[in-house]
């Protein structure tokens, strides 16, 4: 007999770039599939990345999916969840009604309070949040894809320069 294991959450979001599919992303998305028996993943747009100013180049929109989506199939996930372009900050939480909780990082709590008074505004119920701690690379520094564009370490979190 399989044992069905009872997650949190029915519906659960959970949103990035997801450049060079570090360490930190793969955490933060087992958590939404961890938590949720069904995981919608906004995956920011191009025109929503020049719209960030980041310090370092993005790649391109097509190879973040494939790259996520190598992910979810090696992780299993595949079946269990639905990937659109994020346009906004907001994404889909502010039209899905059946939305249960949001899945972020500890530097992605604002937004989420913004999201949750928007909704509340629309007259939608507001999102429990799935709050992760960022993961740390070899010096205790949290992994981010600056740190690795820059070349500080890989995308596991092992130092490259150890001068750092």
């Amino acid at each position: 007999m399989t044992m069905i294991k009872k997650r949190l959450f029915r519906n659960v979001a959970v949103g990035g770039t997801f450049d060079e599919l570090h360490k930190g992303h793969r955490a933060l998305l087992s958590k939404a599939f961890e938590v949720g028996d069904y995981v919608f993943i906004g995956l920011t747009s191009d025109d929503f990345v020049s719209e960030l100013h980041k310090s370092h180049k993005i790649a391109p929109y097509s190879e973040r999916l494939a790259n996520l989506h190598y992910f979810l199939d090696t992780s299993n996930f595949e079946n269990r969840c639905e990937i659109s372009p994020l346009y906004t900050s907001y994404g889909l939480t502010l039209s899905r009604t059946d939305l249960d909780a949001l899945i972020v990082s500890q530097e992605s709590v604002k937004i989420v309070e913004a999201i949750n008074k928007k909704r509340i505004q629309t007259g939608l119920n507001p999102l429990n949040i799935v709050e992760i701690a960022l993961i740390p690379a070899e010096n205790q520094i949290p992994i981010s894809t600056t740190r690795i564009h820059a070349k500080e370490i890989d995308k596991e979190g092992h130092l490259l320069n150890h001068e750092t």
